[in-house]
């Protein structure tokens, strides 16, 4: 199929780009990578009147560290991630998590900040991010503003993100220790959709612990039960984890069927594997 037809335009200034998606007369659209908003338009699953295309803006490609934080921008691709042009200091995880994305053509167009803005339950990074206690920074006519992931992304392809407004990147905190992680994926194919996305990390021995489920119905939740399991023993039985992991899950995804609580736990339980092997 062939989209239906639509304006296009390439701002040049982040100012011009907010001024064009705030038009009242015109249903609008951001565009950077393109490798969701693409396949959408040519499904005619979704339809707009204009595209504003972000993917050249300097504003969206600034990584830049401070003592406190690395601020990676919306524009960065999944490919310079996975090569490591993008400072990576939670110990690999986001190279790993960047490597796993669909295929490398994919990884080289495919965008971070595209990726969260959709907030498909399969994506990778939301995540992540969720479990690095990442903040979205968000400019629109208002000024700038910045949110937490796990309360910026509401729902399947839900956020609180305005129709006049633009992801330009994350920041994320530097981890106090040296940083320990898991990552575990499940997919019927290599490339494809993930049904099961789980995330644990920790900030050294005895550290702070974040658990994140993504391939929910809904969207990437993060686990409270189970980390609370893994802060109050280092070597919770497979057991214990089990039944944290269906508390979780009765609260936060309360349709789970045996089948997705069978992915789920085995999921989450390769993930503390990995974690527990650093």
């Amino acid at each position: 199929m062939k989209p239906a037809p639509f304006d296009y335009i390439r701002p040049k200034t982040l100012a011009e780009a907010i001024a064009a998606l705030g038009r009242k007369d015109l249903s609008t659209a951001v565009i950077a990578g393109g490798q969701s908003m693409l396949p959408l338009l040519s499904l005619r699953a979704t339809s707009v009147d204009l595209l504003v295309d972000v993917g050249r803006l300097e504003e969206l490609k600034a990584v830049t560290e401070t003592p406190t934080n690395i601020h990676i921008g919306a524009a960065i691709t999944h490919a310079a991630i996975e090569d490591g042009r993008v400072p990576d200091i939670f110990g690999g995880l986001m190279r790993r998590v960047a490597g796993q994305i669909a295929y490398r053509a994919i990884r080289n167009h495919g965008t971070i900040g595209g990726s969260v803005a959709l907030a498909d339950p399969a994506a990778d990074w939301p995540g992540c991010l969720m479990a690095l206690e990442a903040r979205a920074c968000i400019a629109g006519p208002k000024g700038m503003r910045s949110e937490p992931v796990t309360d910026f992304i509401r729902g399947i392809y839900s956020t609180s993100l305005a129709a006049d407004e633009i992801i330009i990147g994350f920041d994320i905190p530097r981890p106090d220790a040296a940083p320990r992680w898991g990552f575990s994926k499940v997919a019927r194919k290599s490339g494809a959709f993930a049904d099961s996305i789980a995330f644990v990390t920790a900030r050294g021995q005895g550290g702070p612990i974040s658990v994140v489920l993504g391939g929910t119905a809904s969207r990437a939740h993060p686990l409270p039960a189970v980390a609370e399991c893994l802060r109050a023993s280092t070597t919770p039985s497979e057991n214990i984890v089990k039944s944290a992991i269906a508390r979780d899950l009765a609260d936060v995804e309360p349709e789970t069927d045996a089948y997705q609580l069978r992915i789920h736990t085995a999921t989450i339980l390769n993930a503390i594997r990995e974690l527990r092997s650093q």
